[in-house]
């Protein structure tokens, strides 16, 4: 073996997909050198376009792509309405905003008025394919000088205080930090030996593209049968789940006669399946590891947890997981980073798969074939018919009512920074695209200003007038975008200072 090119890199990445992809830009933003190991060769499958490569992206995911200037340039691959997404729900009137269990809610019965931190703007939720999200990041890696290594996959490793040795084949790479972003089947996780503990699966899914005999025989749209669930959009574009325990996820090669059998099984039809194009099975088992981070070797993405596809918000966990850990894993390999920081990555995101993976669980109960299943449905299709209830839905599945435990203060704090207008016609969005954070002052107080000089190194101050300020005087932002710290009271900074502190490293003193 022997120590390919590069002596030391700041940060090995197992995994180039997207969550990969994005934390090697979000450390190349802050000057860290990155190499990117990826397994496969070829980053282009089927699976990635459409119709089963759709992803919906959520607020939090593209107000982060937008505050790092590639949002642009991923909205102009999203799939438009008018695109053939062999998705029943794009052949509708309203518009829809998500859904629970198939259950859908639309844009017309949210309430933004709940939603009173989140300002009427260009960002949103939209629906691109997965190849394009790549596409747009591994451009953007390579283009800030991320090294990236296809057909080269992470063995094994061995760690020291100091750095970490990464096998990869027949060569050997060192980092001073290993990041598995490597999948559900992680060998990062296996290696680090960190716990993977959370239920096992109820079903397996199946995603296939199929030419039918019969197409007719199948009705389009999401139906709830006694046997399962399958979604059908003409001519032959096909979701459903199989209730049997999963037992036929990744065992034996997808055949016609096997994708004919479970149809006619879920469907209670006779229709025949004259030929298999395409096909993927998928379950529900939701995992999560107990800890994201062994030593010098962390996690992100599906490496740390999984769970069904349902409500497609993995992979917006997953891209979570990159924005919170990149500016805090970068301030701690320049060495300036507070005591705990880089803890806190593990402390913020655990609760939040968490939350998803329960969000996973609740809408298997809901799909299961019983009777007490189908009363859940009702009252569930009760609730998302009112305002109220759809806006809940909507807040938990666009990400909007997403918010970090900082505290106490301000209710802003902990939660995505709005996207004000300034006076000059920019937006805060565009202020973090160097990946600092901000001091945002309406009121223009000079010792704020003092403040974020004493911390110029790594935060900028804005000062200045907003179309609407929503009642505040002031607030600082971390790189990510998340507040934290608020006030709407215009001689009230004795918390500033302290939030300055914590987020971006040791107490100073301010009087000298």
């Amino acid at each position: 073996m022997r120590i390919s090119d590069t002596a030391l890199y700041d940060v090995v990445i197992a995994g180039a997909g997207p969550v990969g992809l994005f934390l090697a830009c979000e450390l190349r933003l802050a000057g860290c050198s990155v190499l990117v190991l990826e397994q496969a060769r070829d980053p282009h499958l089927p699976l990635k376009r459409l119709p089963f490569g759709l992803r919906g992206l959520s607020v939090p995911t593209t107000e982060s792509f937008d505050r790092r200037d590639l949002l642009d340039a991923i909205t102009a691959r999203a799939v438009g309405r008018n695109a053939p997404a062999a998705a029943h729900w794009r052949q509708q009137q309203r518009r829809p905003a998500g859904h629970f269990a198939g259950i859908q809610f639309f844009h017309d019965q949210i309430d933004d008025v709940k939603w009173p931190y989140r300002l009427p703007g260009p960002v949103g939720s939209i629906a691109v394919e997965m190849e394009s999200i790549e596409t747009v990041l591994t451009d953007r890696a390579i283009t800030t000088g991320v090294e990236i290594r296809r057909g080269c996959s992470v063995e094994d490793f061995e760690q020291s205080d100091e750095d970490v040795i990464v096998h990869a084949g027949a060569e050997t790479f060192r980092g001073r930090w290993l990041v598995g972003c490597d999948g559900g089947r992680s060998t990062v996780r296996k290696a680090a030996a960190i716990e993977f503990i959370g239920t096992d699966p109820e079903f397996t899914g199946y995603s296939v593209e199929v030419e039918l005999a019969d197409p007719d025989k199948l009705a389009p749209g999401r139906h709830y049968t006694a046997t399962g669930m399958y979604t059908y959009a003409a001519p032959g574009t096909i979701a459903m789940v199989d209730f049997d325990g999963g037992a036929f996820h990744r065992t034996d090669p997808i055949k016609r006669e096997h994708v004919e059998a479970v149809l006619r099984k879920i469907s209670g039809t006779d229709v025949t399946v004259t030929a298999l194009q395409l096909a993927a099975t998928w379950t529900d088992r939701a995992y999560q590891v107990t800890e994201y981070r062994n030593g010098r070797v962390l996690l992100a993405g599906d490496a740390a947890h999984i769970h069904s596809p349902l409500g497609g918000q993995g992979l917006n966990l997953g891209l979570g997981d990159a924005m919170n850990l990149g500016w805090k894993l970068a301030a701690t390999i320049r060495s300036n980073a507070p005591p705990g920081l880089l803890d806190s990555y593990a402390r913020e995101r655990h609760p939040i798969g968490a939350q998803i993976l329960d969000w996973s669980r609740a809408q298997v109960g809901l799909m299961r074939p019983s009777r007490s299943s189908r009363a859940i449905e009702a009252i569930i299709r009760d609730l998302i018919e009112m305002r109220d209830g759809a806006t809940y839905f909507a807040g938990r599945v666009l990400g909007v009512s997403l918010r970090y435990d900082l505290g106490e203060g301000h209710p802003l704090i902990g939660r995505s920074v709005p996207d004000f207008e300034m006076a000059d016609g920019t937006r805060l969005n565009g202020h973090l695209r160097r990946g600092r954070g901000l001091i945002l002052d309406f009121d223009g107080r000079p010792s704020r200003q003092t403040l974020a000089g004493h911390w110029s190194d790594r935060i900028d101050y804005i000062s200045g007038a907003s179309k609407n300020r929503l009642g505040l005087s002031a607030l600082q932002v971390r790189p990510d975008g998340i507040v934290a710290w608020a006030t709407d009271v215009a001689d009230n900074d004795e918390g500033l200072a302290q939030a300055l502190s914590r987020w971006f490293g040791q107490a100073r003193d301010f009087t000298a």
